[in-house]
C-alpha cells in the first residue's frame, strides 16, 4: 500500500500539539496511572485528536496508543498488517512539572517494520522524521550521524539509571568510563537528539513500543547504531519492554558496547 503523505502528516501533528500542548504546559494537574506514570489532560486531548485525524485521513490503517489498555494494544500488534503506533505526550512528568522536555510520537508500522516515523518537540518547534529508505530530516533538513572527535573517557551519555540491572547500575555510578552524565526524562526526544549528534552515548535499560519505535527509524536513517545490551536489534513489534545502546560514532558505540557488556 502506499505511505501516508509526511508532509501532511507533520502539518496536523505540529498543529494539534500547538493547540492542545503548548496551552496547557504548567498549567494542568496529573493523575496517576496503575503503572506509576502520569497522565494529564494533554495527554488525552492530543491523543484523541491525532487519532481523530488519523482514521479520516487514512481509515484503512490501524491505530495503537499508549493510553489504551495493554489487551488491545496486544491484539492490534497480533492482527494489523499496517498499524499507527502513537506516544501523545512523551515526557509527561517533565510537562507537569514544567520542565520543557517532551514531544509527540509516531510510527507507522508494515508488516512488522517501521516505514515512517516522526518525532515533534513543540518547546523547539523541533520535527525530526524519517522514511525507510529515504533519510531521516529535521524541520526538513537531513540528519546525518558524525564522528564524535571524542574518546570514551569524555563522551557525555545520558544514562536512565532506574531500570538497569543492580551490578551495571553500581559499575557506571563506581566506575563510569564517560566524562559526564545527563538524563532528559523524555526516551523519544533522546532518540531524537541522537541521531542529531546531540550527546555521544545512550543507554536504557527498558523501554516500551511507543517510546522506541519512531526513534529506531530515526536514528538508522540517519546512520547511527543501536541495539539492546543483548546486542539484539532494539524494535521488535511486541509489548515487552527493549533495553537500548546507542551511540551516533560507530567508535564510541563499539567501546561503550564492549564495557556494557563487561560490566552487566
Amino acid at each position: 500500500m502506499m505511505q501516508p503523505d509526511l508532509q501532511v502528516l507533520m502539518a496536523e501533528i505540529r498543529q494539534i500539539a500547538q493547540e492542545e500542548i503548548l496551552p496547557r504546559f504548567a498549567r494542568v494537574g496529573y493523575e496517576v496511572k496503575h503503572d506509576g506514570s502520569l497522565l494529564t489532560e494533554a495527554d488525552l486531548a492530543t491523543d484523541r485528536r491525532i487519532r481523530e485525524f488519523l482514521q479520516r485521513a487514512w481509515p484503512q490503517i490501524a491505530f495503537l496508543s499508549e493510553e489504551m489498555e495493554r489487551h488491545e494494544q496486544e491484539r492490534l500488534l497480533r492482527e494489523s498488517d499496517s498499524l499507527w503506533c502513537l506516544d501523545p505526550l512523551d515526557g509527561t512528568s517533565n510537562f507537569a512539572a514544567g520542565l520543557p522536555l517532551f514531544a509527540i510520537s509516531l510510527a507507522l508500522f508494515q508488516q512488522g517494520e517501521v516505514v515512517l516515523a516522526l518525532t515533534y518537540d513543540p518547546i523547539r518547534d523541533e520535527m525530526f522524521s524519517a522514511q525507510q529508505g529515504q533519510g531521516a530530516w529535521l524541520n526538513g533538513k537531513p540528519l546525518q550521524c558524525q564522528k564524535s572527535g571524542f574518546p570514551l573517557c569524555n563522551a557525555v551519555a545520558m544514562v536512565d539509571f532506574k531500570r538497569l540491572p543492580a551490578r551495571l547500575k553500581c559499575a557506571l555510578m563506581e566506575n563510569s568510563p564517560y566524562g559526564s552524565q545527563r538524563n532528559l526524562g523524555s526516551c523519544v526526544l533522546e532518540w531524537a537528539w541522537m541521531a542529531a549528534n546531540r550527546g555521544h552515548l545512550y543507554l536504557h535499560g527498558g523501554m516500551k513500543l511507543w517510546d522506541l519505535a519512531a526513534g529506531t527509524l530515526i536514528l538508522a536513517e540517519a546512520g547511527g547504531y543501536a541495539c539492546t545490551l543483548d546486542g539484539e536489534a532494539v524494535f521488535k513489534p511486541a509489548m515487552e519492554p527493549r533495553s537500548v545502546v546507542i551511540s551516533p560514532d560507530k567508535a564510541l558505540f563499539d567501546a561503550w558496547f564492549h564495557y556494557l557488556q563487561a560490566n552487566r
